[in-house]
């Protein structure tokens, strides 16, 4: 790794910390930059390393701010982080270019759900989704978090603010607690397979939490009406890198 790597890993890690916090779609940012890195397999390992820093410099940010919603978000861990352990085998061993068409539509569909009902996103509301299907829902997104990570946010928060009827401030701040919750389980099994470059992953991590912390301080600072625009704008640029980067 060169000094310039450095320096785009730190800056990219930046940019890509400050969307998580908030949103979603980060990994889009970095995992093409460490693919011409490391590889393809190897990106979506070292990836999650700067992934979990950054979602634990993220809960101190929201809870900070008394924004983690820990009695909603507690019970959503278990399923989240069993998917996510099944993805992320199931990652090590399968490309994972398969799903990139098909996200790329729910990414679509949440900008536009963002755009056509912003009350559903900004207001707490009466949980729609009830055992057994509220494991379920997260085991799905867990699954895919593991598998995949790029854009796992946007589902996250799809679930957590549509679906368990949080705001979109709690709903990010619940969005980190459940990523890091699920991360060093997923590190674990991609180091087992060798696709974690611990040096690669430990540079991009130094700009992931600088970037997370800005984006949890913001976030509770100015409230959920002014993240519904970076949730659009982020799901947008994400969904036309994955149907034509």
């Amino acid at each position: 790794m060169t000094l310039l790597e450095g320096l785009v890993l730190i800056v990219a890690g930046a940019a890509a910390g400050f969307i998580n916090a908030l949103a979603g779609g980060g990994s889009a940012i970095t995992i093409p930059i460490l693919t011409e890195m490391v590889g393809i397999n190897t990106a979506n390992g070292t990836n999650r390393i700067a992934i979990l820093l950054a979602n634990l410099t993220a809960i101190a940010g929201y809870q900070k701010g008394e924004a983690v919603p820990w009695r909603r978000v507690s019970v959503l861990i278990i399923p989240t982080v069993i998917g996510a352990a099944a993805g992320a085998w199931l990652s090590t061993v399968t490309p994972p270019d398969v799903l990139r068409m098909v996200f790329a539509g729910v990414l679509l569909l949440v900008a536009a759900s963002v755009l056509l009902r912003p009350a559903r996103w900004l207001e707490e509301r009466e949980a729609v989704l009830h055992e057994p299907w509220r494991s379920i829902v997260f085991f799905v997104i867990g699954f895919y978090g593991g598998f995949v990570q790029a854009g796992v946010g946007f589902l996250l928060l799809t679930g957590l603010v549509l679906g368990a009827g949080m705001n979109l401030v709690n709903g990010n701040a619940s969005k980190v607690v459940l990523v890091a919750a699920y991360s060093p389980i997923a590190i674990l099994l991609f180091a087992r397979a060798s696709q974690v470059d611990l040096a690669v992953g430990a540079v991009l991590a130094v700009g992931q939490m600088s970037g997370a912390w800005a984006g949890s301080r913001l976030a509770v600072l100015k409230g959920a009406a002014w993240i519904r625009w970076v949730l659009v704008a982020a799901a947008l640029v994400a969904a036309a890198r994955l149907a034509f980067g």
